[in-house]
């Protein structure tokens, strides 16, 4: 059987599709959402609209992840670093898709910020990887450790009875803390100061805008 090399412009094309099934499509998962089978509640509107918000800075995130990890995958070094990236889009894919969906059950959207976002986060994707792969897995190894905690901290803030939007985030941060245990045993090294201090304020600035617009 034949199979078709993808040319440049092949490339280029697939890119430019996968960003805007990110920013403005509807992703497919390649996994069930966690919420399925947990019953929706009944949430007054401040509760709704909290809720909605939070989903949509986790949204936003995801949107981010998938340009990242794209940016580090197009100037990898090494072609085992390339699929490892892949891969961890590929479940990035997953939680923006999980994330999509409880926005809209939520009877709300995405951030209208979300093409700024995702060409932020792809060119600092790419930049890192241009410093080399352990220096680009350690980007990933911080950016999993920072939104596994800011996870952490939206499980706390979502209104009690949102169990789905719990349900969803709780898989989400397992599987941000593998993608960085993974990262870390593939080479990652820890960033150098101030770095991981300059992520968190940009993430705080991220956050800030996308739970309102």
């Amino acid at each position: 059987m034949n199979v078709r090399t993808l040319t440049p412009l092949d490339q280029l094309l697939a890119r430019c599709e996968r960003a805007l099934e990110a920013i403005a499509g509807s992703p497919e998962a390649q996994r069930p959402s966690p919420a399925n089978g947990v019953a929706e509640a009944e949430l007054d509107e401040a509760e709704r609209r909290h809720a909605a918000g939070l989903m949509r800075i986790n949204h936003t995130g995801e949107v981010c992840a998938q340009a990242l990890y794209l940016g580090q995958a197009v100037l990898a070094r090494n072609t085992d670093t390339r699929d490892h990236l892949l891969h961890a889009a590929d479940e990035e894919t997953d939680h923006l898709a999980w994330c999509s969906s409880r926005l809209k059950e939520l009877d709300s959207r995405p951030s209208l910020f979300n093409p700024l976002w995702y060409a932020g986060s792809y060119t600092i994707g790419a930049v890192a990887a241009l410093a080399g792969d352990p220096l680009s897995l350690g980007f990933v190894v911080e950016t999993e450790r920072q939104v596994e905690a800011h996870l952490q901290d939206h499980l706390e803030k979502l209104p009690a009875p949102d169990e789905r939007s719990r349900a969803v985030l709780a898989q989400m941060q397992a599987d941000e803390a593998r993608h960085a245990q993974e990262a870390k045993q593939r080479g990652g090294v820890d960033l150098p100061f101030p770095l991981p201090k300059l992520m968190s304020l940009s993430s705080m600035v991220m956050k800030a805008v996308a739970y309102r617009i």
